[in-house]
């Protein structure tokens, strides 16, 4: 397709992750609540904890035999995790009708938070300790029944921050291979999630501010309109759309993989000139991902 491959890095950082297992009466509810619980959730610049949808499971999978979806969220300090975890397990899935929470760590969790053993006081006292396969759980009343949550959740550090930009002619075949990208890695990639809007970004940052006290900023390096503004700009004469696919994942591995399946995707739109990535000379975290070592 003639895309050129730039010989830079995307540069990712580690962050304390838990993956939940939602589960409920149908896929419907167990997306529900899946989407509520990862709303409000794409960058930790501004949003209170990273997060999204990984994928979904059959009953087969699960604890209790019900469909699963798993999610995944993540935060800067472990403290702040439990604390996200309980508002949105909270909030987001104990209110949702016929759903449960299970942790989806297993085996691979560094930590266990009492995230169960915390909401068990919504009960009031008439909360249950039980055990459904060889899990830990309490039985919640609710209005409908009872909600079922497992009584710790496991966590680990993970990888956030991996990424690409795809470089475009024009906004429709950016947005075409953006699209492309996600269903791929959505579809072929376990242990990830992307965390902004429909899985793409359209407003990259930088960190810091040239003008003004900001955490970050926008990528002015990277937008079109400005090309011909800044003239240390990345953009050439022949793109006019750039958006960023951001990844997060339980290990470096599972990020590498969504990066390279994602990006061959995106190469198969007619249109797309250039594959980048966002980083910021290792000033941000100290994993080094260089898109010629994906083998593309």
């Amino acid at each position: 397709m003639g895309v050129e491959i730039e010989d830079t890095f995307a540069e990712a950082f580690p962050m304390w992750v838990s993956r939940i297992l939602i589960t409920a009466e149908n896929e419907k509810w167990a997306l529900t609540s899946a989407r509520a619980a990862t709303g409000f959730a794409v960058s930790i610049i501004m949003s209170p904890a990273e997060g999204g949808i990984e994928r979904t499971v059959p009953p087969s999978e699960t604890p209790d035999g019900r469909p699963g979806v798993y999610i995944h969220l993540y935060h800067n300090t472990g403290f702040g995790l439990k604390d996200q975890l309980i508002r949105r397990v909270g909030q987001c899935i104990l209110t949702c009708p016929t759903t449960a929470a299970f942790d989806g760590l297993g085996e691979r969790a560094v930590k266990r938070l009492k995230i169960g053993g915390s909401l068990r006081y919504f009960g009031d006292g008439f909360q249950k300790k039980d055990t459904i396969g060889g899990r830990t759980v309490w039985r919640i009343p609710v209005m409908e029944g009872e909600f079922i949550v497992e009584h710790r959740f496991g966590v680990k550090l993970g990888v956030a921050g991996g990424n690409f930009l795809i470089l475009s002619e024009n906004a429709k075949a950016g947005l075409e291979a953006a699209e492309k990208a996600v269903e791929a890695i959505s579809g072929q990639v376990e242990d990830v999630v992307l965390p902004f809007p429909g899985g793409i970004c359209r407003s990259g940052s930088k960190v810091g501010s040239m003008k003004y006290k900001l955490p970050a900023s926008t990528n002015h390096l990277y937008c079109p309109i400005l090309k011909n503004v800044v003239a240390e700009t990345k953009i050439p004469a022949n793109v006019n759309n750039v958006y960023e696919i951001v990844i997060n994942g339980l290990n470096l591995k599972a990020v590498r993989k969504a990066m390279k399946v994602g990006i061959e995707a995106a190469m198969q739109v007619p249109g797309v000139v250039k594959i980048s990535a966002a980083n910021f000379g290792g000033k941000l975290g100290p994993y080094k991902i260089a898109l010629k070592s994906l083998g593309l």
